[in-house]
């Protein structure tokens, strides 16, 4: 018999979601970015979060960061997004140990 955890990992291989809905992936416009800063901010109706990559050099006295990808959320996705980032990273830091904040 199938316990919780196992029906979980059948349902991420799967795609399946909870109520037995399929989830179809479309990648055919999809990129990808590298990003080491990120900054978010909020209104009531959006969350926005702008990624973008350090490039400060010598000069210490000024942080200059390349700004590349802007994603604009609703705060139902938002707060769904930092739920999923949060299992994410409790998972990582079971596996390969505690991360530094």
């Amino acid at each position: 018999m199938a316990n919780a955890e196992d029906k979980k990992d059948e349902a991420k291989a799967t795609g399946k979601q909870a109520g037995g809905r399929q989830v179809k992936w479309n990648d055919k416009e999809l990129t990808t970015s590298y990003a080491n800063v990120c900054n978010v901010s909020s209104t009531r109706e959006e969350v926005t979060l702008l990624f973008g990559t350090n490039e400060t050099g010598l000069n210490k006295d000024e942080m200059s960061v390349r700004l590349t990808e802007r994603i604009i959320l609703s705060p139902f996705a938002a707060k769904r997004l930092a739920q999923v980032i949060g299992n994410v990273m409790a998972e990582y830091e079971k596996r390969f140990g505690k991360l530094d904040s």
